[in-house]
């Protein structure tokens, strides 16, 4: 019986494959067939997608082929027009990168731009390694920054950026190894926070060393005693080692303007970068002071009292040398800040003193050169400093981060100063600017201080506005000024400055 019913299990698990079953059974057998049928159809339409998406494939390859070919071609062609792409796609299968062309008259540029950098870093570091700056006529160093290597430290971006890295490999060298904070010297606060201070962060930012940001904390935390003031806005100058803080003797006793209100950008980059907040509280309060009796003009004179923490209103105001960063800071602390409520303070300081700006531009007769005016009292004074060439910059940025109507007024003022700039240059006979000028009825600009120590700010305005508007002639106008510098300003040791642009 066992047997039996193991042999009738075993039937009944194969009856299902005898056709015999479904003979006897019409209703299953409709239904096996239906079941048959709906396969067969899924499987045809599987292998027919399956052909298709092939053919889409191939289809697709033929027209990456043709688009490579053709990309082919246009590089070709680029090249034969002196034009081609620094970083071209990679292939398939590796990181693509992006791409961008570039003319070959700016690369050009570009390189004599680094040459020149090669050329000064060189004659620098044959003549001066481990001073402030470079003599070059006499070939020896010179300490005017208090003797912490400010050139190594000031142009530690620059090298990195350039990629001379054997250059900056040696700077940080001597950084690491050399730099020595414990000195009996004074040294400004001012020159010694944007060059030392803002020359390690960038550094740190660019490299990553720390190093970079041990050394700035080193350095800022020597100059913190500055502030110790009664209202908080720093004295001038410090004793390295001593800490004493006292403001020079020509201003008679007063804090500048400029000096005071232009360590905000680093130090507030310091607590950041340290989450220390020591730094940022120190020179934030100097804002908060200065706010506490900020003009409707929003134009401060340039000395400031370091006890009471007012103005000294029998200075005069200016753009110029002791004001000008002022405004600038304002501005950059405000994107710095990433424009929030934390920081629209100083976006609304800089908004008051731009309509106090437009209250000092004049134009010149008869060429209607746009310049803007020192002011002493009520009185407006016919000069302008080249060191004020640095607000078409300013302007521009502010009207690149500007969206009501008063970004175009800052737009086309920034033009129109920018052309003044450049005429600071392209109207002397070495095609170098002065160190001021002076406008005067019917003569349009004149140079009034005749000396050239080569300074940034014009250049660094044409690059604002290059990059803001897009218009090559900024860039134009500074191959301009760099080949004028190349010509009357470098000799077999470096370069230097010229006593009279005039000649």
């Amino acid at each position: 019986m066992v047997r039996h019913r193991s042999s009738y299990s075993s039937f009944s698990r194969w009856r299902f494959l005898h056709p015999s079953y479904y003979l006897k059974r019409p209703r299953r057998l409709a239904l096996l067939c239906i079941l048959f049928v709906s396969a067969t159809f899924l499987v045809w339409d599987r292998q027919t997608l399956a052909r298709e998406h092939e053919a889409e494939i191939s289809k697709l390859n033929e027209e990456k082929d043709q688009l490579q070919n053709r990309l082919q071609e246009l590089m070709q062609s680029l090249e034969t027009k002196g034009k081609h792409i620094d970083h071209p796609m990679k292939q398939e299968g590796t990181e693509q990168q992006k791409t961008f062309y570039d003319d070959a008259v700016n690369v050009e540029r570009r390189n004599k731009v680094k040459a020149a950098m090669v050329h000064a870093w060189s004659s620098y570091e044959k003549y001066a390694w481990g001073f402030d700056e470079l003599q070059p006529q006499s070939r020896s160093g010179v300490n005017n920054f208090g003797g912490l290597g400010a050139s190594i430290i000031d142009s530690l971006d620059t090298l990195y950026i350039m990629g001379l890295d054997e250059q900056f490999q040696k700077a940080k060298g001597w950084v690491t190894d050399s730099l020595d904070f414990n000195k009996d010297v004074v040294a400004s606060v001012f020159e010694t926070t944007i060059r030392v201070v803002g020359g390690l962060l960038s550094a740190y930012d660019l490299a990553g060393d720390s190093i970079f940001l041990e050394r700035a904390k080193q350095i800022a935390d020597k100059l913190l005693p500055a502030w110790n003031t009664p209202s908080g806005i720093p004295y001038n100058a410090i004793n390295l080692i001593h800490g004493n803080a006292h403001n020079p003797g020509w201003t008679g006793g007063a804090s500048i303007l400029a000096d005071s209100g232009t360590e905000q950008v680093e130090f507030i980059a310091l607590s950041q970068r340290t989450g220390d907040p020591k730094y940022q509280e120190k020179v934030e309060n100097v804002i908060k002071r200065l706010q506490e009796t900020f003009p409707d003009d929003g134009l401060l004179p340039i000395y400031i009292n370091p006890n009471s923490g007012h103005a000294e209103t029998y200075s005069k105001v200016t753009f110029g040398a002791m004001g000008d960063s002022f405004y600038e800071y304002l501005l950059k602390v405000w994107i710095q800040g990433n424009k929030t409520d934390a920081v629209k303070h100083y976006r609304e300081m800089w908004e008051r003193s731009m309509q106090g700006l437009m209250k000092l531009i004049k134009k010149s007769s008869p060429s209607s050169y746009t310049y803007i005016t020192e002011r002493s009292g009520s009185a407006l004074i016919d000069k302008m400093d080249e060191l004020a060439c640095f607000a078409p910059g300013m302007l521009a940025l502010g009207a690149s981060t500007d969206d009501t109507d008063k970004s175009a007024e800052y737009l086309s003022l920034a033009e129109e100063l920018t052309w003044t700039c450049y005429n600071f240059y392209n109207s002397t006979r070495t095609k170098l600017a002065g160190e001021n000028y002076i406008f005067n009825e019917g003569e349009d600009m004149v140079v009034g201080t005749s000396w050239n120590i080569m300074r940034p700010e014009t250049i660094e305005s044409l690059m604002y506005l290059w990059r803001i508007t897009g218009n090559e002639t900024y860039r134009d106008w500074g191959w301009d000024i760099f080949q004028a510098f190349e010509k009357q300003t470098r000799i077999d040791s470096g370069y230097v400055g010229l006593r009279d642009v005039r000649y």
